[in-house]
């Protein structure tokens, strides 16, 4: 095994303790100073991402094959150890004299776990003689109670059950394209398939910046149900839109692909300038505003508001599987919140004018009753049905609604929910 190989799987482990053990979401990790990725190439950073979320997302399945071969849980490491290399053998079926030599050397690092090299072997070889067997008889991973319970009360057992088994599977990456005239022809170059709402999904893992089209700026990572809500506001040639909560920046770059005139309103600075250098890339014009929404006034009002409120990302699960770990279920302040930024983007907005809201969640409380609410509360506002996406993403209210089991055999979808009001 190679040191190369080596130096991804131990900062997978270290990823891991990080999520597990101090409740911290990868991406945080990875930007940090001290990450145990910064000295990596960017291959192994990539890899040792990727191991990270293979294990954590069928972390309650690779537990219950350890724990058929051991007698009594081992130290943390150790069993972050192992879980990497299950999640290797298991899920990803990489050879299995590769993961075990290399589960081993990494147990031998420290001299706290030294003595526990015999061990590892002997269970590594184990999962990879027995493990299918134990593999196959497990459920997928249950969603934590703040999130099962009320999709439960909302679509009931049988499709939370789906959506719990969309968790476990492999994740496409979907591209936004620049013009979605060019769709058949950046899917060939891509390896590509073009989704029925226009999106074009890699279904195999792929190093982006390697893509063709990428340095070109012919189109950006944005997954499909997160490419619906800007076209909601119609056609926006020549007008002015305002995007809020705008980094790091697909939303913009969709509307200012589309002709409108983008203000890109956002609180963090650090996001901005990420949304300003795929603005570079892609070649596209938009005016980034580094603000707070309850501070900021804008000059005029806007015909067109986007505002993609900040919530519990639940509908990311699929994607970020750290983040039941992250968080505690509490929405009361987030949900707050929403609210507050909901009736302050819609005084804004101007006669006539359409806000789009929309939330990356699977929650009710983060979207229907949210739109309920405020309908009660703004009686002159008025909900629009959506009626230009597929029916199987629009609600009996007119309101669109995305799940991960949606599209279950191409790959599946975020969860979304997004709303259509005007304002008379």
């Amino acid at each position: 095994m190679s040191e190369h190989g080596l130096a991804a799987r131990r900062a997978a482990v270290q990823l891991l303790h990080a999520v597990v053990m101090r409740k911290q979401m990868l991406s945080d990790v990875l930007d940090a100073a001290d990450s145990p990725m910064t000295d990596l190439a960017p291959p192994d950073r990539a890899r040792a991402r990727s191991l990270a979320v293979v294990a954590l997302r069928h972390l309650s399945m690779i537990d219950a094959v350890l724990d058929a071969f051991l007698e009594k849980s081992p130290p943390f490491r150790v069993r972050n150890i192992l879980r990497i290399a299950a999640a290797e053998l298991l899920v990803e079926q990489i050879a299995d004299h590769a993961v075990v030599n290399s589960a081993v050397n990494l147990t031998r690092e420290s001299p706290k776990s030294r003595h526990l090299a015999g061990l590892v072997n002997a269970v590594a070889r184990r999962i990879a003689r027995e493990g299918a067997t134990i593999w196959a008889q497990q459920e997928p991973p249950r969603l934590p109670n703040w999130i099962r319970k009320p999709l439960e009360r909302a679509h009931g057992e049988e499709t939370v059950c789906a959506i719990e088994m969309a968790h476990t599977r492999p994740v496409p990456t979907d591209l936004t394209l620049r013009s979605e005239s060019e769709a058949e022809e950046i899917s060939k170059a891509t390896g590509g398939e073009v989704l029925p709402t226009g999106s074009v999904r890699i279904a195999k893992p792929a190093q982006i910046s390697t893509l063709p089209g990428y340095d070109a700026g012919e189109w950006w990572v944005q997954d499909a149900a997160a490419a619906l809500p800007a076209r909601l506001l119609g056609d926006v040639a020549g007008k002015r839109v305002l995007d809020i909560c705008a980094a790091p920046g697909g939303k913009t770059l969709q509307l200012a692909a589309a002709g409108a005139e983008v203000t890109a309103l956002d609180v963090s600075a650090t996001r901005l300038e990420r949304l300003k250098q795929n603005l570079d890339r892609t070649k596209l014009s938009a005016k980034p505003v580094v603000a707070d929404m309850f501070s900021w006034t804008p000059e005029a009002p806007f015909p067109a508001i986007l505002l993609d409120a900040p919530c519990s990302a639940s509908g990311t699960l699929r994607r970020h599987p750290d983040l039941p770990f992250a968080k505690d279920g509490d929405l009361g302040p987030l949900l707050k919140v929403q609210s507050r930024m909901l009736r302050r983007a819609y005084d804004w907005l101007a006669p006539k004018g359409t806000l789009v809201y929309c939330t990356c969640s699977l929650l009710p409380s983060e979207g229907e009753d949210q739109i309920t609410r405020f309908l009660e509360d703004v009686t002159d506002a008025q909900l629009i049905p959506i009626t230009s996406l597929p029916e199987s993403f629009v609600t009996p209210n007119g309101q669109m609604r995305t799940r991960p089991d949606m599209w279950f055999d191409i790959g599946g979808l975020d969860g979304f929910f997004a709303a259509v009001i005007q304002k008379p």
